[in-house]
């Protein structure tokens, strides 16, 4: 309806409960390429251990510079 297309040479395939034999197939079917995991998507680690330091740490990092640079926009010298 709306015109939009997948784009399958940018597109990848990854399954979580599926065997990475099956994972193969599907993308191999949809002539895409394959995750492994852990991947990020949206910043965020998808097959991490969110209970681990290391996987929120490129988060606070991201917002801590978002903070950074608003500070700095809203502090006033006079």
């Amino acid at each position: 309806m709306s015109g939009l297309k997948v784009n399958f040479h940018k597109s990848d395939v990854g399954a979580i409960g599926l065997s990475e034999v099956d994972s193969m197939v599907f993308s191999k079917c949809l002539n895409t390429g394959c995750m492994a995991f852990p991947f990020k998507y949206l910043g965020i680690t998808v097959g991490g251990n969110p209970k681990m330091v290391e996987f929120w740490k490129p988060i606070f990092e991201k917002i801590n510079s978002m903070l950074s640079t608003w500070k700095g926009k809203k502090l006033s010298m006079v």
